[in-house]
């Protein structure tokens, strides 16, 4: 067995096996290791310099071995602190070392949220392990960091900054990593963007049909609304104009939000270890999915709590989304009104819509109705990606979008009408 760094230590040492025969078997501990002195520092290459085996005769228990690596930053030294009771029962191991460990053994989760480079925060409070081997079957084997230095120079990349420390500390997907050296040799702006915008990456890797969501959103919403304005204003349109290309342009904001908000991405890093009341909010907020139906992954599962959490958290990232594009849009559209009124008054005008009325409203709607018809569509999406004709077919799954997409946003605009009707804004 290889490990990962200069020190490692022995979680827990039980009985490896069920021994219900008359002849017990000899169980082994570990006493110490350390660096060998004889290869440098740098290597990465501890050496066992101590172990011993003796013989328990006590009841057959089906416990795990587990073996956990420790940072390349922490000093080698003897594991100390077990107790070994009258009946000769090797009891505890206490840790020695480090920040970064690996449950060789696929143990569960420990609710800390680290997970591996794929997911969302990792397994949360319920995480899972024992699934490397679908893992590995859908995402590859990870990388090593030579492994992946050397895959890079081949193609004449550069990984970012946390892809790196990801490849150093715990290694990085296969699949991952070639997806990210294929977006980054593509043409301008998306190859410059990847290198730059993590936040545009991650949800890249993850999702490689998020782009074409997005894209997706905005010209169906532009168009609806586009021609909503036009059956709205008619003659004056042209005239209007000013109006409509503030609209439009914070309407894209708001699609970007809207995808953007609830595709799944890749987490390269430490989790957040601040122990105060905002470290364990960003700790508890990172440990969500990023959608209320997010596809479990092995190693990275959430609870019924943390789905419905979501809902929540993200209906108020939504709401805050709305409140604050309503801001601008509806700021930008009453001072064009004004000024335009202020040179020629018209009896036809209409009121001027209230500023703060109009951008609570438009927080209000994205929270509620905009954060549930979304959270349906990408459950539904899911379920169809996941589809095995979807996975034959192409296509199937990039029609399907387009058509759920283009009655979500027809229905939600009627919607819209009404609550401002209901509310007094228009």
């Amino acid at each position: 067995m290889s490990l990962c760094s200069p020190s490692f230590n022995l979680a827990r040492v039980c009985t490896l096996w069920d021994d219900t025969t008359a002849n017990p078997t000899p169980q082994c501990r570990i006493l110490g290791c350390s660096l060998n002195p004889s290869l440098d520092s740098t290597s990465h290459r501890p050496k066992m310099v101590a172990f011993r085996i003796r013989e328990h005769y006590y009841p057959a228990q089906n416990r795990g071995f587990g073996l956990r690596c420790i940072g390349s930053e922490s000093v080698a030294k003897g594991i100390t602190g077990s107790e070994e009771g009258q009946t000769g029962d090797l009891k505890e191991e206490f840790r020695v070392g480090g920040d970064y460990e690996a449950n060789i053994d696929g143990g569960g989760g420990d609710g800390s949220g680290g997970g591996d480079s794929f997911g969302n925060g990792g397994d949360g409070e319920d995480g899972r392990g024992g699934g490397d081997n679908d893992e590995e079957k859908e995402f590859g084997p990870i990388l090593k960091f030579e492994e992946v230095m050397k895959e890079t120079k081949a193609r004449g990349a550069e990984l970012p900054s946390d892809m790196l420390e990801a490849a150093k500390t715990t290694g990085i997907r296969q699949l991952l990593l070639e997806r990210y050296l294929d977006l980054q040799g593509s043409a301008w702006p998306l190859g410059l963007l990847m290198r730059y915008c993590s936040m545009l990456r991650n949800r890249m890797l993850a999702d490689p049909s998020f782009l074409f969501k997005v894209g997706i959103e905005i010209v169906i919403d532009s168009c609806c609304a586009t021609f909503a304005e036009v059956q709205k204003r008619g003659k004056d349109f042209w005239s209007e104009f000013e109006l409509y290309a503030a609209d439009l342009l914070v309407g894209v904001v708001v699609d970007i939000a809207l995808v953007g908000l609830l595709a799944p991405y890749v987490r390269f890093g430490k989790p957040s270890t601040s122990r105060g009341l905002f470290g364990r909010i960003q700790h508890a907020c990172d440990a969500l999915p990023s959608s209320v139906f997010e596809a479990e992954r092995p190693g990275c599962s959430f609870s019924a709590k943390q789905r419905i959490a979501t809902y929540f958290y993200k209906g108020v990232l939504y709401g805050s989304v709305g409140f604050g594009c309503g801001l601008i849009g509806q700021g930008i559209a009453n001072m064009i009104m004004n000024a335009k009124r202020s040179l020629k008054k018209s009896e036809e005008d209409v009121p001027v819509p209230p500023l703060v009325k109009s951008a609570a409203l438009w927080g209000v709607f994205l929270a509620v109705s905009s954060n549930t018809r979304y959270q349906i569509i990408n459950g539904l999406e899911r379920l169809v990606e996941a589809s095995s004709l979807a996975k034959q077919v192409p296509p199937v799954a990039m029609a399907f979008t387009v058509g759920v997409r283009f009655a979500n946003n027809i229905y939600g605009g009627m919607q819209f009408v009404d609550w401002a009707k209901w509310s007094g804004v228009q």
